[in-house]
């Protein structure tokens, strides 16, 4: 189910970053992911679920940049 995108542009990430975020497809579930850290959070009903205990962590973990420059 697609966010709205209105919505989607003043979603953040809730690590202290507070990067954006971008819908996509993981495991068949709709997720948001992080565009700093790519920790991914779920979407359940058409509502994004930004609580970080319900996140699937990036490669180097929430609110880590997956590529530090």
């Amino acid at each position: 189910m697609a966010i709205d995108p209105d919505l989607l542009e003043i979603l953040a990430c809730p690590s202290d970053d507070h990067a954006a975020l971008r819908e996509e497809t993981r495991d068949g579930r709709d997720v948001l992911v992080c565009t700093t850290c790519l920790s991914s959070f779920p979407i359940e009903d058409g509502i994004p679920v930004l609580l970080r205990d319900d996140a699937t962590p990036g490669p180097n973990g929430l609110g880590v940049p997956a590529n530090p420059a």
